[in-house]
């Protein structure tokens, strides 16, 4: 029988699920990934997997809500430490740097999850879109406060060289490529940090 934990904190098999699934889905891909195989390594029944997670698309944006809320952790460290425009935007670049040094490093969760997902109304889609979002007004808050004026297109450049260094590391070098990550960061705050124009 499932153990359920103390109101508000989810059942040990729920966590088993998607601490399984979220292993594989990111490793192997996500329509590879059948069901039967995520219920036989989390050690729990069909029956256990459904209560939890209706249907599989339930147990993917679970595992996306899991990867947003890790970055958004991150981010906000790095956004709520105190620190000024550049070195938040530094400290948030250190952790994607770090992140695409990581051992067993496969890329970006969204970017994998939308190449299998490519239909725009699919929840899943819809997921990686807002997850997106919400990282592009982030970078733009930062660079807007470096510069004192609006700077979407220099957010954008960010989100552009974050995406790259994350397709690159799991192809090449990953030292390498967070370091040419990171350079183009301090280019980027380099360059945003001149006079505003108008």
């Amino acid at each position: 029988m499932e153990h359920i934990e103390p109101e508000g904190r989810p059942s040990e098999a729920r966590s088993r699920l998607l601490e399984t699934a979220t292993r594989i889905f990111y490793t192997e891909g996500i329509h590879k990934v059948g069901i039967e195989r995520i219920v036989t390594e989390a050690q729990v029944t069909r029956a256990t997997l459904y209560r939890h997670f209706p249907g599989k698309q339930d147990l993917v944006l679970a595992y996306l809500t899991e990867a947003d809320q890790a970055i958004r952790g991150q981010a906000e460290r790095a956004v709520t430490a105190g620190l000024p425009p550049a070195d938040a935007l530094r400290a948030l670049g250190r952790s994607i740097a770090d992140g695409i040094q990581s051992p067993g490093f496969r890329g970006c969760a969204f970017l994998n999850a939308v190449a299998e997902y490519p239909d725009p109304s699919s929840p899943v889609h819809q997921a990686v879109l807002a997850h997106r979002a919400w990282f592009l007004d982030t970078v733009t808050g930062l660079l807007t406060r470096l510069r004192g004026a609006p700077a979407e297109p220099a957010a954008r450049h960010f989100v552009m060289i974050r995406d790259g260094a994350m397709a690159a590391g799991c192809l090449f070098d990953p030292a390498l490529i967070s370091e040419t990550f990171l350079r183009g960061v301090e280019r980027l705050i380099e360059i945003s940090s001149g006079p505003a124009e108008h």
